[in-house]
């Protein structure tokens, strides 16, 4: 069974340390739930794990079955299985959504073997179809151009149709139900209940349990400070809906100003 591991990570960001000895090992057919107030480093550690430039990494490591991928591009993390929905999708104007994945799906296929044709258009039709269906998504959806004019669940909704094409090892959901009507999260959440499995580690990254009362996580942790303070099950996310973060900052302190100012 693959695991991703991480081991005591350090990150800067600008100078300043906003991870400080972070440690976290997901397997595959677990979700996992990290929550935290604003400026706490959670959108930091999703980046550093894809590998974002921005984000330096100066102490710990990042372990792929075992394997560090801290010399690896953000590809070559997405090539082994490693799949990032941003908090905030950007619009490609006169790009289809189709299009974009099977741009997605060949680039994949030629890093692997140089010598590889591409998927077919027949092939790549018939597992468009079938994810869709999966995620009880409109066909004409693929038709558009990427997150040109679509709504804050439409663009989470391409995120997680890009998730189910790919079919990556372990997806990072990087606040995904932010912005998100109670309608929408449903449907969004609903999506990524049809992928979750065996087959796939989740690491949910959210402010709120809402998004908890649809996709139940096997853990759920507390990050503050860079690090995680917590760990439970769903208990623990249900005590921060009750009683928010006062406790947490009283029983480990208030962050740094400069750190709420950098990564909230």
């Amino acid at each position: 069974m693959a695991q991703l591991e991480i081991k005591n990570l350090h990150v800067q960001v600008e100078d300043k340390e906003i991870l400080r000895g972070f440690n976290l090992t997901i397997k595959q057919g677990e979700i996992h739930a990290l929550m935290g107030p604003n400026g706490t480093g959670k959108s930091t550690l999703a980046y550093a794990i894809m590998g974002h430039p921005r984000y330096q990494i100066t102490e710990g490591d990042i372990l792929l079955d075992g394997e560090s991928i801290l010399d690896l591009s953000p590809d070559e993390r997405s090539r082994r299985g490693i799949f990032l929905a941003f908090q905030y999708p950007v619009a490609i104007p006169g790009v289809t959504l189709a299009n974009f994945l099977r741009v997605a799906i060949n680039a994949r296929r030629k890093a692997e073997d140089p010598e590889d044709k591409g998927i077919s258009i027949v092939k790549f039709r018939q597992m468009l179809k079938a994810k869709m269906e999966l995620l009880k998504m409109d066909p004409a959806f693929a038709g558009r151009y990427l997150n040109e004019g679509f709504s804050g669940g439409e663009k989470k909704r391409a995120e997680i149709l890009q998730m189910a094409m790919l079919e990556p090892r372990f997806a990072i959901l990087d606040e995904t139900d932010s912005g998100l009507d109670i309608d929408a999260l449903r449907i969004v959440s609903e999506g990524v209940n049809a992928l979750a499995g065996d087959h796939i580690g989740i690491l949910i990254i959210t402010h709120y349990q809402r998004m908890l009362n649809y996709i139940k996580p096997d853990f759920v942790h507390i990050m503050y400070g860079g690090r995680i303070v917590e760990s439970g099950q769903a208990e623990l996310a249900l005590r921060l809906e009750e009683s928010g973060y006062a406790w947490v900052r009283e029983k480990y302190g208030p962050l740094p100003k400069e750190e709420e100012e950098l990564t909230s």
